[in-house]
């Protein structure tokens, strides 16, 4: 997969691309589906599949105070659109308040048009772009008779299967991670909902208590689950995915006043220095919510109980 992050360096296809446009973030079944769907209209067409996404998320610049979570950063999202093996050209837009400004108009004429000499443009139904919103599927329609692209404008994309036809949306992996639901939330995206941060120095409080852990730094924009224990993966530099008890939340048992969530990883029969690693923590499963315990014997008690839990849930033996 090209990434093109400059528009003067623009794939330029002569025959020409299929292109789709959005976030795409978490790079979930339902945007896996979409991209399927493009790679047949190509290939039927003999053009190259192109994808055009932005930097950040359009809401952290139009809305900054209601902008989502990140399901993934950019660094991830491209990896994983690369993993699909559908995208052949991927356009990553700096969205600043000038993107923000641009006429609808001018991001067809500019980028579909100029940059990937679209034939044809596949896009959700109520997709939306451009100064105020006016951007639409009618919009593309009408500019593309002129400039000699089609378009097709799709529904969300459904889970067939589920009795009660769940959809397949960045927005219900948000809710079901909000609620704890790393399992939930793993169905949508097709894979383990995944953070990534930098090990950091701690107050040292799991090794007092015999559990040493690794406090993953991750940035604010990223979306967590809901405070609680968790089953999960450690994966650091040697890219080995270590099975982990993880800790996330508010430590109530020590502070009273704690406002973040604290992301601590215990590794399962790993003994090593971690510090200043980067590192991907994978949820797969909650082990229960976090609770405030009377005194320290009573939480290492937990501690015991949640590590052995996190081994039965990830032993694939078991």
């Amino acid at each position: 997969m090209e990434v093109v992050t400059r528009l003067d360096a623009c794939p330029d296809p002569p025959t020409g691309t299929v292109v789709t446009i959005g976030a795409f973030d978490g790079v979930h079944l339902g945007h896996q589906a979409l991209l399927r769907m493009v790679r047949e209209r190509a290939a039927e067409r003999g053009l190259p599949t192109a994808l055009v996404t932005f930097d950040r998320h359009p809401a952290q610049v139009v809305r900054p105070e209601s902008a989502p979570k990140l399901l993934t950063s950019l660094p991830q999202r491209l990896e994983l659109l690369e993993a699909t093996g559908l995208v052949d050209h991927a356009v990553v837009l700096t969205f600043d308040d000038e993107r923000r400004r641009e006429s609808a108009e001018d991001f067809v004429t500019q980028i579909l048009e100029g940059c990937l000499h679209a034939r044809l443009v596949v896009v959700g139904a109520d997709f939306h772009f451009g100064n105020g919103r006016r951007g639409n599927v009618a919009l593309l329609e009408r500019m593309g008779r002129d400039l000699g692209f089609d378009v097709v404008g799709l529904d969300l994309v459904r889970a067939a299967e589920d009795a009660d036809r769940v959809t397949y949306s960045s927005t219900l992996v948000r809710q079901r991670l909000a609620d704890g639901d790393v399992r939930g939330a793993a169905e949508i995206l097709g894979r383990v909902h995944e953070v990534r941060g930098t090990v950091v120095e701690g107050d040292r409080r799991g090794r007092e208590l015999g559990f040493p852990t690794a406090n993953v730094a991750v940035p604010e924009e990223i979306c967590l689950p809901a405070a609680g224990i968790y089953a999960g993966t450690f994966t650091g530099t040697d890219g080995v995915a270590r099975p982990a008890a993880i800790s996330l939340g508010h430590r109530p048992t020590f502070y009273t006043d704690q406002a973040y969530l604290l992301l601590e990883a215990y590794l399962l029969d790993f003994k090593g220095d971690l510090y200043g690693q980067a590192a991907s923590v994978g949820f797969v499963e909650r082990i229960r919510a976090e609770e405030r315990f009377d005194s320290a014997e009573a939480l290492v008690a937990a501690m015991n109980r949640d590590v052995e839990a996190a081994r039965r849930l990830l032993d694939p033996r078991a």
